[in-house]
């Protein structure tokens, strides 16, 4: 194995582990390394397939390791340093902004010094703009709206870790306002099946096509190459994501936006409905070319599905919707409702995929204030049938990064949580 070699960094989102274990599954987990405040990545930033990730707010190029964990060192370097890289910048007014992680000052004393190394670099001649900072990190809309990203312009990363600090510049930062755009715009949406945030929508296509050979974001990375007859002859098609839970389509979305063709079932009428609108709505919006989409009514716990598919990624049925933290007999009674579903899908669908094939699903995970419910777990009540994965069929893959008890979506308003299974299919002698 190769020495790590970090060339870059990721800042993760609101639960990193979700992030963190999405980009174990993309890239491997010997070419990511967890740091305090971000994951360390052994790619060049610029490789990396930004726009796929769910769990990750910056991809920055790493600069520089820094042997000092203090702002006041580090301070000491940016002004020592940046007026010198600036010669190598294409001219015009400068704009910069800094953003700090791990790293313990007030925000005025932050913005004060940068206020002074603004006049370094006037000093020698160039016009410079500096972001001021509402907090000691920049969030994404702040990196946007000031284009820090573009020619011109640097937000600056300062991520401290034990007693180093790494410098690094970002190069992509999740676009807010792109993904609002296809998920508050879609014509067809009902709070009542659940509303799978398109982020989560990409993690759980991430965790179910696995690790990648490229990290550029083309349709060439979602290729896969097949024997299409006995004389030998090969071809190529596009890998093709099944989703059997798929409610109004948000991971045939966002599948479609990766690259991938896809299919589409639910056992209701009205949601082929939905998703069929919304992806006829999707495709001439964004940039989706080439890619097809296949939905038709099916129930999941017994339907043969006789198209061929790669991978599995699902939001499965999340139990009825809850308002209000029901007493214990009646949340046992939605849990044994919800888990028969889920075993008779999982043992369906088991009889119809080959030895290997990944799934990626979403199951619900409730987290009551109260006692006497039976399968609670770690403040969590799960699924009894995840106890019984591998008598079905199933292994549940396990990351190193990550464990499968920190694979859990959820708010604090809220009573149902989304746990995420990562299962590959066993084959008859495993």
């Amino acid at each position: 194995m190769s020495q790590f070699a970090a060339k870059s960094v990721c800042i993760l989102g609101r639960q990193p582990t979700l992030g963190l274990v999405e980009l174990e599954s993309l890239y491997g987990a010997e070419q990511i390394k967890p740091i305090k405040h971000g994951v360390l990545l052994d790619i060049p930033a610029g490789e990396i397939n930004f726009k796929r990730l769910g769990g990750t707010l910056k991809v920055a190029k790493l600069l520089n390791v820094l042997p000092a964990s203090d702002w006041k060192k580090i301070y000491k370097y940016l002004t020592e340093n940046i007026p010198r890289h600036l010669q190598h910048v294409p001219g015009g007014t400068f704009t910069l902004g800094v953003s700090l992680y791990g790293l313990e000052l007030p925000v005025s004393k932050l913005n004060t010094d940068l206020l002074l190394l603004k006049k370094i670099i006037r000093a020698q001649g160039r016009s410079v703009r500096i972001v001021p900072n509402k907090t000691l990190e920049l969030n994404s809309a702040q990196v946007l709206h000031n284009k820090l990203t573009r020619r011109g312009a640097w937000e600056l990363l300062a991520i401290r870790n034990g007693s180093q600090t790494y410098l690094a510049q970002t190069f992509f930062v999740q676009d807010i306002e792109a993904y609002a755009a296809r998920d508050q715009a879609r014509p067809k949406r009902d709070a009542r099946v659940g509303m799978l945030p398109p982020k989560l929508a990409q993690i759980l296509i991430n965790l179910a096509v696995g690790e990648i050979e490229s990290a550029v974001g083309s349709r060439q990375s979602a290729v896969k190459k097949l024997a299409t007859s006995d004389l030998g002859l090969k071809t190529t098609r596009a890998l093709r994501v099944l989703d059997p839970f798929c409610g109004t389509g948000v991971i045939l979305q966002e599948a479609l936006l990766m690259g991938y063709d896809t299919i589409g079932s639910d056992i209701e009428p009205r949601m082929i409905e939905f998703s069929k609108t919304n992806l006829d709505w999707l495709l001439p919006r964004f940039d989706v070319q080439g890619s097809r989409f296949e939905i038709f009514q099916a129930d999941a716990t017994n339907h043969k599905w006789q198209q061929q598919f790669d991978a599995v990624a699902s939001e499965l049925y999340l139990g009825r919707p809850l308002s209000e933290l029901p007493v214990p007999q009646k949340l046992n009674e939605i849990v044994q409702d919800v888990n028969t579903i889920t075993k008779k899908f999982l043992s369906n669908i088991a009889a119809q995929i080959p030895k290997g094939t990944r799934l990626s699903l979403a199951v619900p995970a409730w987290r009551p204030n109260v006692i006497g419910l039976t399968y609670h777990k770690k403040g969590f009540v799960h699924l009894p049938v995840i106890d019984h994965l591998t008598d079905m069929g199933y292994n549940r893959i396990d990351f190193v990064h990550v464990k499968n008890d920190e694979l859990i979506y959820f708010r604090e308003d809220q009573i149902v949580a989304r746990e995420l299974l990562v299962l590959e299919r066993l084959g008859i002698r495993d």
